[in-house]
């Protein structure tokens, strides 16, 4: 049983140390697949990245006016993750805007410079985050942030168990398994964890039952809308994902949560 934990704990720390710049300690012989069996814990790291985002934007907001305790928010998460999913992003967008063919689409991705493509959606996603999240109740966001982190990564996760990896190498390659059934359950459980604080936040907007099903709705519906169009758009021309696709998937559908959230919320 002990053991069993030690291992465990070991897998989380590796998945903090590969998604984060937080300090984790060094491991002695480690191998790379390793981190296939800490899959299970990408979105419970977004609960982290979250409640550091959240902690970022409460903080600023004491002294600062709100929409900028917001940009600190925003910093403080790319920071904390090394832009890591935003690269992720960027990459997608000028791979899948530049390439006409499979091999074309993977070395544009693959090149380290940044493409016409990828600066536009990566400007339109950090442009159009801070405006839905500066048009939301400002007490409310640090639980927003936190659920949009560990949801979107989950997401993520979702397209790995979902699709093959296709590069023979590249920065998602030591994940780049099918999720069993089992890990996939445990990340689903802390994907979906914050989210009755997000119910708890916002009841006393919510009056019946109908409320909280359609908070339900205008939430998650244009996450799975996003989700099956990026899934099925990567799946036509890759044939499977890359470690920029899944960033890109993270982004996309934090956008979309919180662009349904913010869609509920007006019509209040």
């Amino acid at each position: 049983m002990l053991n069993c934990l030690r291992r465990e704990q070991r897998y989380f720390l590796l998945a903090v140390g590969f998604f984060t710049r937080l300090p984790v300690p060094n491991f002695n012989n480690f191998y790379e697949d390793e981190l296939n069996y800490s899959a299970k814990y990408f979105p419970l790291v977004g609960v982290i990245v979250g409640m550091v985002g959240a902690g970022a934007f409460t903080l600023a907001a004491k002294v600062l006016p709100s929409s900028i305790a917001i940009l600190v928010s925003m910093a403080a998460t790319i920071y904390i993750t090394g832009a890591f999913h935003e690269d992720g992003l960027a990459d997608s967008a000028d791979g899948l805007g530049g390439g006409s063919d499979r091999e074309r689409i993977l070395t544009i991705m693959q090149d380290s410079r940044l493409g016409t493509y990828g600066a536009v959606a990566l400007f339109l996603m950090l442009f159009a985050k801070f405006q839905v999240l500066n048009a939301l109740p400002i007490y409310f966001l640090p639980f927003i942030l936190i659920v949009g982190h560990a949801f979107s990564r989950l997401c993520a996760l979702y397209v790995m168990a979902d699709l093959s990896y296709v590069k023979v190498s590249g920065k998602a390659k030591p994940l780049a398994t099918k999720v069993d059934a089992t890990d996939l359950t445990v990340a689903t459980l802390f994907g979906l964890s914050p989210i009755p604080f997000l119910y708890w936040n916002f009841s006393p907007f919510i009056l019946n039952a109908n409320d909280w099903l359609w908070l339900g709705v205008y939430c998650l519906l244009p996450v799975a809308i996003v989700w099956i169009w990026w899934r099925n758009k990567i799946k036509h021309w890759l044939g499977g994902y890359t470690g920029d696709c899944l960033g890109a998937m993270q982004q996309i559908t934090e956008l979309a949560f919180y662009f349904g959230l913010l869609a509920w919320y007006q019509q209040l």
